[in-house]
């Protein structure tokens, strides 16, 4: 039997779920195999968000990843959705704690958008990711849907699978 592999962390078991939460607010949760500190990385370094953000199976491109992680910094993503012009969500950075906590507004939609909250707690080298999505008004929650919610469970599997690639490379 190999050592090696045997030693490896298994794959997690828990996966993604997605709960409305209330009339307002939309919970994703999930445990991602990696230290809280390369999750947290992934979600504030562009080079890292554009390998793991868009679904697959949805067929867009991200055209162009900006992020300022800080305090009043600013974030934009663009997509190629097949659609006649890019798709584009922005939005500003209102909380940045280093490997525990990120909270943005999402722009786009005007008065309308949503504040974006995650949370990373680490424990035996996975991390529990929290990401809530809370909108101004029940209104805006039932127009949004939970469709953008519901494609982080293939999401989170792409970040789980970066993971293990960055583990790789890195010799881990």
């Amino acid at each position: 039997m190999n050592a090696r592999i045997e030693g490896k962390p298994g794959p997690v078991k828990k996966r993604t779920t997605v709960e409305r939460k209330s009339d307002r607010e939309v919970v994703v949760t999930r445990t991602i195999n990696g230290p809280a500190r390369i999750v947290f990385d992934a979600f504030t370094k562009a080079d890292l968000l554009k390998r793991w953000w868009v679904p697959k199976s949805m067929g867009m491109t991200m055209l162009s990843c900006e992020i300022d992680a800080r305090v009043g910094g600013k974030y934009r993503l663009v997509f190629d959705h097949g659609g006649p012009e890019p798709a584009a969500f922005f939005g500003t950075y209102v909380e940045v704690k280093p490997y525990s906590r990120l909270a943005w507004t999402n722009d786009e939609g005007g008065e309308g958008g949503s504040v974006t909250t995650v949370t990373f707690e680490e424990k035996g080298g996975k991390t529990l990711v929290v990401l809530q999505e809370r909108y101004p008004s029940k209104e805006a929650l039932d127009a949004a849907g939970t469709g953008a919610a519901e494609a982080m469970i293939e999401t989170f599997d792409q970040l789980d699978e970066l993971l293990v690639a960055l583990g790789e490379s890195s010799g881990q």
